[in-house]
Order: C-alpha cells, then structure tokens, then sequence
C-alpha cells in the first residue's frame, strides 16, 4: 500500500522573527491565509486516501498541526519528543509505517517548500511510486531541474536512465560555489535536491541495519512499544538521511540502488528571506514589501510588517536591507547577512531569552 509522511518538523531559524519559539515557519499563514504545512497536505489530493496520509512534527506543534488540519486522522500524527534532523523523522515514520503494513511503499515529503503546478508534483511522485515497488532495494529522490545556477542548494547527479523518467543518480554535491553551480547548470546533469523521497520501508530499514545498526534496532523498538518514545527517541544521533543514508548508498556499495525523479515545476525551498522574497511581489525599484509599509528613495530591499495595519514600517534612503518587524521582535539587517539569522538568533536566546528567540 502506498502511503506519504509530511514532514513539519523544522524550526525555520533563518526566517526570524516570523519564526519564532514554538511557531515554525511550516505553520505561519504567509501564502493567502494559509500555512506551508496546508499546502503541502493540499498537493497530496488524489494521491493516496486521507488515512494514509501521516504527519512527523514536533510534538510542540502537535495542537496547531491538527487544527491546521482537522482531516488528519488522530493516529497520523507522529509527534518527536525532540528533533533529531530528518534521519529520525524518516526513520521513525518508515518503522512506524512497517510496523502497520510489512509492505509499505512510503512517500516522505516535507512542508517548508512551495511547488506548483501541484498536478505536476503528484505525476512525479506517482513515478517514484511506480520505481520504487518495480526496483529492488531503490531509494528514489526527487530532483528538480535547475533553473539557475543557486548555491543555496545541494545537487545531485544523474546517470542512465533505468525506467522511463527514472535516472540512477551518481552522486550528491553539497552547496557549491557561483563558478561551479554554473557548470553543473551548464552540463544538464545535476539537478537541485529536494529533500524529498520515495521508498519501501523496509527497504530504508534495511539500509539503515547496514550501515547504522543500533539507530535501526531503536525507531523499530520505538514502532513496537510507542509508550518507548520519550525514552529511546533522544538517543538517535542527530544526522541528516542525505549523509547517513542517501551518499553512502549512492556509491553503490550498501546493495541499494538509488534513483531519481525529476520535477519539472516551481519550486521554492523556503529556507530564508531571501528565498521568501521570491514569491512575493517588488515595486519598480525591486523592493519586495509586504503589510502596511512606506518607502522613499529605497531600492533592493525586503521590508515585511506583520505587526498589522494601525502600525507603518517606513524606509528612508536605503539599499539592499532587510527589515521584518514583527509584534515581539524587529530585525533590521543587509540583505547580504540575510543567511546569518541564524547566528543572530542563537545570541538573542543567549541575550534575551528563549521565549523570544
């Protein structure tokens, strides 16, 4: 049977201070009244049946998820006591899955990235679907074809095609630089990573008896005796299933074949302003503004006020700047720092407290 995990369980440190404490990115309603996570469970229609659809969140966020989504039924939601990165969310939720359903076929698919047309996502995860029950021991990825040489994104580099629309993939490329995005760009065989994946469970389990035999033995401990969860799901390594999983079994040497998909459409990781930035509208000097906002010989810059329309966010004279003013914070920062939020808001937890970082 074949069933999708959303995966919602990030912080989205790099959108502060729209992301805060206990309110990800995932969950804030930027897109027309409506969140990230509710787009990404709105792709899913027609793909597989409600029920078989599960979200692995935080288990902070476990009350906005399910009013967010009220169709969700209540046991498909997998709560993590504590993030472990994303090997524990696909991890627990394949072991989770096997533990209901030996032969499990599992889309994993995350909620922090904005893809139209949705119809096009759904044909290429049905593809992934089809590649990985007809190809043993694969793990498919979906990748999607570049439309600018971007260093804000790992690449992944596609081989022979095995199936219709299904390439091998050689190897993953971590965030190039300028010089090299472009060349891979250029060549038409490296394709952006998504992050996004399509396997039997058993097959990732089997994987991860290989090459991490203890992490596999406690998400299958975790699967069998829930009431384990809070005791053993701290103890997973926090590593990532590109650098546990996915790279070593690209080499071929783990009896795994790993493969990929490509999507065709527009995709958005939105990982930070910058990112944010892009699919919202700029004036005639390419300020992206959003709220009730002023500018006066400003140009290039990013200016959000979500603190609401009896309060104005004016700008005076400035260039590439990035100013979010928010009812609990305001960052006013270069554009070109725009990826150091992170930094800034482990200082403000240091300097101010957690509750407002």
């Amino acid at each position: 049977m074949r069933y999708v995990v959303i995966m919602a369980g990030g912080s989205g440190t790099r959108l502060w201070p729209l992301s805060r404490q206990g309110r990800p990115k995932q969950l804030l309603e930027l897109f027309e009244g409506k969140s990230l996570l509710r787009l990404a469970f709105e792709r899913l229609e027609g793909l597989v049946d409600v029920d078989r659809i599960l979200v692995c969140t935080g288990r902070a966020y476990a009350d906005d998820v399910r009013a967010q989504l009220p169709e969700l039924p209540p046991g498909n939601l997998l709560g993590e006591p504590e993030g472990r990165d994303s090997l524990g969310a696909v991890a627990w939720s394949s072991a989770a899955l096997q533990e209901r359903d030996p032969d499990a076929v599992v889309a994993m698919v995350t909620a922090d990235q904005v893809i139209t047309p949705a119809e096009d996502f759904r044909a290429s995860l049905r593809i992934a679907f089809d590649a990985a029950e007809q190809v043993s021991n694969s793990l498919v990825t979906l990748g999607v074809v570049p439309t600018s040489p971007h260093t804000g994104y790992g690449y992944l580099h596609r081989a022979e095609e095995v199936l219709p629309g299904v390439f091998r993939v050689s190897e993953f490329k971590e965030k190039p630089s300028a010089d090299v995005a472009r060349g891979y760009v250029d060549s038409g065989e490296y394709w952006w990573n998504a992050g996004m994946f399509v396997w039997r469970a058993a097959t990732l389990l089997a994987q991860l008896d290989r090459l991490r035999p203890e992490y596999a033995a406690t998400v299958r401990e975790i699967a069998r005796h829930p009431e384990r969860l809070d005791g053993l799901f701290p103890t997973l390594e926090r590593i990532s299933v590109d650098y546990a999983v996915m790279e070593p079994a690209s080499t071929g040497d783990t009896g795994a074949v790993v493969l990929t998909v490509p999507l065709t459409v527009a995709w958005s990781d939105v990982g930070g302003y910058l990112s944010y930035a892009e699919l919202l509208p700029s004036d005639d000097r390419g300020n992206t503004r959003s709220g009730n906002t002023v500018s006066l010989d400003s140009s290039a810059c990013i200016v959000l006020n979500m603190i609401g329309p009896d309060h104005v966010v004016a700008t005076l004279g400035l260039e590439g700047m990035l100013v979010v003013a928010t009812k609990q914070a305001t960052l006013v920062a270069r554009l070109d720092d725009a990826e150091r939020v992170k930094q800034l808001v482990a200082k403000v937890s240091e300097e101010c407290g957690v509750e407002l970082a």
